[in-house]
């Protein structure tokens, strides 16, 4: 059997990095497994998805990584869920119900006040049809639930209404199908809710693993149900973890928290987000990672944590620099040279300093220092001054090697007596007109003597 699994968004606003997760532990899964990842957009909310989400969702993915397989519409499928629905009609496991959210609500409170489960009572199923035709009369829609199944198969045994199965992540998983309500497929309006599509979907898409939020796990035993009933093999399923704010608040795609996108624009790379979103709340150490293939070796389903995992954003900056500060010229030089650093000193530049950003796009102030100077004319003490004026006299003629800068420091210490930070700091403030950076010893060659003098106060 072919790995298969999904991610199936709805396309309601931009991905964040919570949902960034679950799509990174099943492409991971997918490369693991030498499978098939399907880009699934459950947009069958008309009103609510739009196209331009589709699109946006599919160049995050892009950007992180990820290249489906695949990629499919609900809103094109309808005619495969209606057969669906035909065949559950048949089978009498979807019944019409008429009752509106307020007698609904009336019920539940009901329920409540004589000790037992606030779940829908199926008075739908006494229903005659005198009742029906006047529902009907009155123009009442009905909206069509699931009867939840007694899995004994033996109407002479006791009821047995509880799913298990052995979850991918979580181990041993049992949902007790009592303590729900027959679940709402198709709304008055005649549209479906998420259950049923994405169970129709998982079937005809031959998926075999499902993996998403721990949200979910409630609705598996109820999928469950829905797969046997259409005479399907249910899938593996796998529920992870979700993400958290540091003060424990949830993500949503409606406010824009951490959406991949502003986390693009802030500079972030794409692999200190995937290394954050798939090692957060599992056993592994986080730390930058940086290929997917790589990312892939340290993925194990299995240990990540029950609870929720909460995580600091500014983790993100720390695994960012790490992996700016060990990153190859060759997987930068594309993206210098859009920032407008190319030619010969590209390559010694960018080692220079690399392990000095926090976002790749902040090499560009130090190219501009290199090639100009100070971008701000620094200031100095008189005798500072007057030992520059020294220094600079003191600067060997070319050509330089790659120890000029340890020679012409030495040359400065024995003809002034200056040493350490009273010698380091006036020099550097004068090269590149800031306190701190990459090493000089690495910046002088690149300068040159005409461009090192031309810094002279």
């Amino acid at each position: 059997m072919t790995v298969t699994v999904r991610f199936a968004p709805s396309p309601t606003g931009r991905i964040h990095i919570g949902n960034a997760r679950t799509a990174l532990f099943n492409w991971l899964f997918a490369i693991n497994n030498k499978g098939r990842f399907i880009q699934r957009f459950d947009d069958t909310d008309i009103a609510r998805s739009k196209q331009e989400f589709s699109d946006a969702i599919l160049y995050d993915l892009h950007w992180l990584g990820i290249f489906p397989d695949a990629t499919e519409y609900q809103s094109r499928r309808f005619e495969i869920y209606d057969a669906a629905v035909d065949r559950l009609k048949t089978a009498g496991v979807l019944y019409a119900c008429y009752e509106t959210p307020e007698e609904l609500d009336l019920r539940r409170k009901v329920r409540r006040t004589r000790g037992l489960p606030p779940v829908y009572g199926r008075e739908a199923l006494t229903l005659t049809q005198e009742q029906i035709a006047e529902y009907q009369t009155d123009g009442r829609r009905p909206h069509w639930r699931f009867l939840l199944p007694n899995f004994s198969g033996d109407p002479q045994q006791p009821e047995r209404t509880e799913v298990h199965w052995n979850d991918l992540v979580r181990g041993e998983e049992t949902v007790d199908l009592a303590s729900l309500s027959d679940p709402v497929l198709i709304r008055e309006d005649g549209t479906y809710l998420y259950t049923l599509p994405s169970v129709v979907d998982d079937i005809d898409m031959r998926v075999s693993h499902v993996i998403r939020g721990d949200d979910h796990v409630t609705n598996t035993g109820v999928q469950i149900a829905l797969f046997q009933a259409l005479a399907a093999e249910p899938p593996v399923f796998g529920h992870h973890n979700l993400l958290t704010t540091a003060l424990g608040e949830g993500l949503s795609k409606r406010t824009g928290a951490l959406s991949i996108e502003s986390l693009r624009e802030d500079g972030i790379e794409p692999m200190a987000v995937a290394s954050l979103a798939v090692l957060v709340g599992t056993s592994e150490n986080v730390a930058a990672v940086p290929t997917m293939g790589e990312l892939a070796e340290r993925f194990d389903p299995a240990a990540t944590s029950k609870s929720a995992a909460k995580f600091d954003p500014d983790e993100l900056f720390v695994l960012n620099r790490s992996l700016l500060h060990h990153m190859p010229f060759t997987e930068a030089q594309d993206r210098l040279i859009v920032l407008g650093v190319s030619g010969e000193q590209a390559e010694p530049f960018w080692l220079a300093v690399r392990g000095n950003l926090d976002r790749l796009a902040d090499a560009i102030n130090w190219w501009r220092i290199l090639r100009e100077g100070p971008q701000e004319r620094p200031e100095f003490s008189d005798d500072d001054r007057d030992f520059l004026q020294q220094a600079f006299d003191l600067l060997p003629e070319e050509p330089w090697s790659a120890t000029i800068w340890k020679d012409w420091t030495g040359k400065i210490r024995e003809a002034t007596g200056r040493k350490g930070k009273a010698l380091f700091m006036p020099l550097r403030t004068a090269l590149t007109g800031l306190p701190s950076g990459p090493e000089l010893a690495d910046l002088l060659p690149l300068m040159g003597r005409e461009g090192t003098l031309a810094r002279r106060p």
